[in-house]
């Protein structure tokens, strides 16, 4: 019998799925986390300097090349890093992989912070400068610029740019606008209307145009508008959601210590985990709680590009304050949330624990009156500020790939999807995103590691070598764009 055309489509979405899973399983955790504790191991354990690197987060730098604070790339990168996935993720984690998937997220985000620090330096070390004066970087003008070999380190370049660009229209638009319009759609009810023949509820309908609409003004603003609304929403953001995580751990107060027994014991238990939960054992903790560390970007190559951006007088001093949204995002934020949830469903064991995705709006329930309003203003902020870090890695993309002329059709569609993200089923998009996410990475992560002998030379120059108040004197190559 011949296949009918649905079957064909159904066959094909079948074989994505499991793409996605073979990608997004122990092939991307090994490969990670290895290029994790590989450059940990080969800068020396960079992560002891995390504190002093968050002290020059705040120092700026005005007298150095560069378009935006050394401060303002950090909250761009940080604005597209924190995201959904610090709230949903987390959750979906814990569903599926037991408590002890906090304590493996939390150590990946440890170990990831060696390769946020190696791939921002290498992006600084090989940025280039355009005839206009903007600064251009990222992994693939390190791929172009590092490689011996320049046919293959083009091709890489080549691909990671495609896959960015790509990435950047599913989970930094499409994606995260779905997130703003499901999680209003909880809140309120508006009723639906008939839209091209199908059903869809008001607040969607509203949520696509306001927040195309507000993308729209900001981006084609360019980085520096970009940066701007980051390096305010941004500490604002996150403020505000860690305030909500302390007020219920201050109500969980009691069960605080059951609550790190079980995520240790969890971690490393071969047995079933107790409780409610779906996950079992040390295999499946490990595995969902190391896949968290696709929520800091760690390895994927998207915070060097606007690191790259950044008034920095030598490589190695950009690098140490992007490293820091790794201790942001994972080593602070996702922690919070992983407790948050791991001790409300010990307080409240008639918790569904199956939805990860429903995990965190229970948890904040618990807060009268205020907890659902930070909850929704938490999940709106953190994938509106998704967006605009997202448009501008795409942007950089485009640049590369097609030019300058590329970049006001980019913009537009990318404002296009916004606006009908929350009126069309994502599993598709989903599924996508976290294709290119994957493949984006894997040249990324042959960059690092190939060129972590300059990463090693550099860090022991400018970090060991206590010269990071030392300009570097190379001369940043003019292309034409």
């Amino acid at each position: 019998a011949v296949a009918s055309a649905d079957e064909i489509v159904a066959m094909d979405w079948l074989l994505l799925y499991g793409f996605n899973d073979f990608l997004w399983g122990w092939f991307m955790i090994i490969l990670l986390l290895g290029t994790h504790i590989f450059l940990t191991i080969r800068t020396k354990f960079v992560q002891r300097k995390t504190f002093k690197a968050i002290k020059l987060s705040v120092t700026k730098d005005p007298d150095s090349d560069g378009d935006i604070s050394p401060f303002q790339a950090l909250a761009t990168a940080l604005a597209s890093t924190i995201g959904t996935g610090n709230i949903i993720g987390v959750g979906t984690a814990i569903a599926l992989g037991g408590p002890g998937a906090v304590l493996w997220c939390w150590l990946t985000g440890v170990f990831g912070i060696a390769t946020k620090y190696s791939e921002s330096l290498i992006g600084v070390k090989y940025r280039v400068k355009t005839s206009d004066g903007r600064m251009l970087g990222g992994a693939m003008y390190a791929l172009e610029r590092g490689f011996k070999f320049k046919t293959l380190g083009k091709i890489l370049a080549i691909l990671f740019a495609l896959f960015a660009l790509l990435a950047s229209f599913g989970i930094g638009s499409g994606v995260q606008v779905n997130a703003i319009s499901n999680i209003m759609n909880n809140t309120f009810d508006l009723g639906t209307v008939n839209l091209c023949g199908q059903d869809a509820s008001v607040i969607s309908i509203i949520v696509g145009v306001l927040v195309a609409a507000i993308t729209a003004v900001v981006i084609f603003g360019g980085i520096k508008s970009i940066s701007r609304v980051c390096e305010l929403l941004v500490p604002f953001m996150a403020v505000f959601y860690v305030l909500g995580c302390l007020i219920i751990l201050g109500m969980n107060f009691d069960v605080l210590g059951k609550t790190f027994e079980m995520i240790f014991q969890d971690a490393f238990s071969l047995k079933s985990v107790a409780g409610g939960f779906l996950g079992s054992s040390l295999m499946l903790a490990a595995r969902y709680g190391i896949a968290g560390l696709f929520s800091n970007e760690s390895g994927m190559g998207s915070a060097p590009i606007v690191a790259s951006a950044a008034q920095t007088r030598n490589p190695v001093r950009q690098a140490m304050i992007s490293s820091t949204g790794t201790f942001w995002d994972t080593v602070v934020v996702c922690l919070m949330t992983g407790l948050v949830l791991v001790s409300s469903i010990i307080k409240n064991p008639a918790i569904d624990v199956s939805d990860g995705g429903d995990l965190t709006y229970k948890a904040f329930q618990q807060i009268p009156v205020v907890g659902t309003p930070i909850l929704v203003i938490g999940i709106a902020a953190f994938a509106y500020s998704t967006i605009l870090g997202w448009s501008y890695y795409g942007e950089r993309c485009v640049e590369y790939l097609f030019g300058r002329g590329g970049m006001i059709p980019y913009k537009l569609i990318f404002v296009f999807i916004l606006l009908i993200g929350p009126v069309i089923k994502l599993d598709l998009v989903w599924t996508m995103a976290d294709i290119f996410n994957a493949l984006m990475s894997i040249p990324n992560l042959i960059a690092v590691v190939v060129l972590s002998p300059v990463v090693v030379k550099e860090t022991n120059y400018y970090l060991y070598g206590n010269r990071l108040d030392e300009y570097d004197k190379t001369k940043i190559p003019v292309v034409n764009k």
